[in-house]
């Protein structure tokens, strides 16, 4: 490695709630990337309720460090299944534990209300780092807020680099569909970065099969490819405020209702549900400089066949899979974390007026030492 370059975990867990993601890294923070190894560790059926439990707690909470029993339990089982998750990746990489400089470690956002300068991340970066013995960067969204940003995006300085170190036409556009989805608009100037959260992502298809049929998601889209779209229903969806608001602009996982589509059944709602997020997306457009030559998708929805068929309907320009470009549709933000992380580290920014509205380009994030330092 460079004199300049950093080995980093990266750790993701999204608010799909599935699993948490993580990456190993070489990276400076700049234009250098290097992608060494992906691994997972899946949420047990009974982490994934306590998860949502606390979700469920967060919604009273006005202070961003407050800890009722369901967020602090889950907030403990969290940060030492994310030490299992990098135990895990370091094991699979065969990489030493020694050579690693930092980890950037996301935490569970439960609350996210930029417009009250509130968002919680369960995590506990100092339990972390005496777990690991490594240095743990964490905490990214709070210093965005307090200057009065959005808190989100943070991943498209990440997406920028990828861009920029690749023969990919531009202007592009990259989607990101968890629970929520968020848009990056990458020009050809060295500040030509646009980003915000577009609207739903996984979230109301993965809240409305598991309410009606007990499902964890809609697997392969299968249950939409069977039903149809109800047009009043996504109108009465799209009409919400939030998709004429111009950016910067970003969402609680539960900023939507499920109420337009009460009435319909399992597949006829899975098919609106999944065409409200296709059409979400391609509303972003409007607020873009200029129409993206390219649009390259990652995320859960990336593996969603009917959610990606409704983008190519929408969208006027190719549709594409990370993955078929060489990037990682599913470990992409595993990824950025890593590299947040080192940028931090070396005081880089990481938010910027144009991804969240912050005031000038800023730097985040705190550092947790282990005992014997880092």
């Amino acid at each position: 490695m460079g004199a300049n370059v950093m080995r980093a975990v990266g750790l993701m867990s999204g608010t799909s709630m599935d699993a948490i993601d993580a990456a190993l890294l070489e990276t400076d923070g700049r234009a250098h990337v290097r992608v060494l190894g992906h691994g997972a560790r899946a949420y047990e059926a009974e982490e994934r309720d306590l998860l949502r439990r606390a979700m469920d707690a967060a919604r009273s909470l006005s202070r961003r460090y407050g800890r009722p029993p369901p967020l602090a339990r889950a907030e403990a089982m969290l940060t030492r299944a994310h030490g299992e998750a990098v135990r895990r990746l370091l094991a699979e990489t065969g990489a030493d534990r020694a050579s690693i400089h930092v980890v950037g470690f996301h935490g569970q956002t439960v609350l996210h209300r930029p417009e009250e300068h509130l968002t919680i991340q369960l995590g506990d970066g100092p339990a972390l780092a005496d777990a690991l013995g490594l240095p743990v960067m964490y905490d990214f969204r709070a210093a965005d807020i307090e200057a009065g940003g959005e808190g989100a995006p943070l991943v498209p300085v990440y997406h920028r680099a990828l861009a920029r170190a690749s023969d990919l036409p531009r202007p592009l556009a990259v989607v990101n569909i968890g629970g929520v989805a968020n848009v990056t608009w990458v020009g050809m100037g060295e500040d030509d970065l646009l980003a915000f959260d577009t609207g739903p992502g996984n979230a109301l298809i993965d809240d409305w099969v598991r309410a009606r049929a007990g499902l964890a998601m809609d697997a392969d889209g299968r249950l939409a490819r069977a039903g149809r779209v109800d047009a009043a229903a996504l109108a009465a969806l799209l009409a919400a405020p939030f998709f004429d608001r111009p950016p910067p602009k970003s969402l609680d996982r539960g900023a939507f209702p499920l109420t337009p589509v009460a009435s319909l059944g399992l597949e006829d709602g899975a098919a609106t549900l999944t065409a409200f997020t296709a059409a979400a997306i391609a509303r972003a457009e409007a607020h873009m400089p200029e129409r993206p030559r390219l649009w390259v998708v990652s995320g859960g929805g990336a593996r969603n066949p009917a959610l990606m068929a409704a983008l190519e309907a929408r969208l006027g320009a190719p549709v594409r899979d990370a993955n078929a470009l060489g990037w990682s549709a599913d470990f992409m933000e595993a990824e950025a974390f890593a590299y947040l992380a080192v940028r931090a580290r070396r005081g880089l920014p990481i938010t910027f007026p144009g991804t969240t509205g912050a005031p000038r380009p800023l730097g985040a994030g705190r550092l947790a030492l282990p005992p014997s330092g880092g």
